[in-house]
């Protein structure tokens, strides 16, 4: 059974220990032909719910410059993510959408035994994960979350006309020693999926 915090829609508990602000380093390691991108990362994350049955996210990584002579080190945004994690189930008459509609019947609110229900026969919970890059590609990823691992593999990427081709990805997350560890594979440039980045975050707020 699941351990529901009291806050929480009960949709939420599967999803619950992403909660949080984390921030950490990580690398970028993928190479098409003969250009490699590499080097060293920060990554800042969020995961956060305003009272539906999905967690907000938001994400933002810079580049890190070698140290300067006072330490510092000069930061590149790479790129900026929004979206919102949720369970995978069907849609309810008591569920608002799509657009701006309103439910069509009311219902009671949904209780741990629902999500219970929701259990796949690996003994996980399948999730739906929407986000969009800020160069305006989109994604839709399709996976698993089973205690503190999330497999996610994109069922459909959409990008602008104008951007560089962005074929598909994969991402892991996992909780380990209480810090979010992430890996992000991607298909990009012509290239067939491939690891590209990775980080180990801690949860700062």
């Amino acid at each position: 059974m699941l351990d529901l915090p009291t806050d929480l829609p009960a949709d939420l508990a599967p999803l619950s220990w992403l909660l949080g602000v984390w921030e950490g380093t990580g690398v970028i390691d993928y190479e098409v032909g003969d250009q490699r991108f590499a080097g060293e990362f920060h990554h800042r994350v969020s995961f956060s719910h305003d009272g539906g049955p999905y967690l907000n996210y938001s994400a933002s990584a810079w580049l890190l410059a070698d140290a300067a002579a006072d330490g510092e080190r000069a930061r590149t945004l790479l790129v900026a993510e929004t979206g919102y994690w949720r369970l995978a189930r069907p849609a309810l008459d008591a569920d608002p959408g799509p657009g701006l509609l309103p439910p069509v019947a009311a219902g009671a609110d949904r209780t741990a035994d629902d999500v219970e229900e929701l259990r796949n026969a690996d003994g996980g919970f399948d999730i739906e994960v929407s986000l969009v890059h800020s160069d305006g590609v989109s994604e839709l990823y399709l996976g698993q979350i089973k205690g503190p691992r999330i497999d996610l593999a994109t069922d459909a990427v959409v990008r602008p006309a104008g951007t560089r081709v962005y074929a598909a990805a994969s991402r892991m997350y996992g909780l380990v020693d209480a810090h979010l560890l992430w890996a992000w594979d991607i298909a990009a440039l012509g290239r067939e999926l491939g690891s590209h980045a990775s980080a180990r975050l801690a949860r700062v707020e």
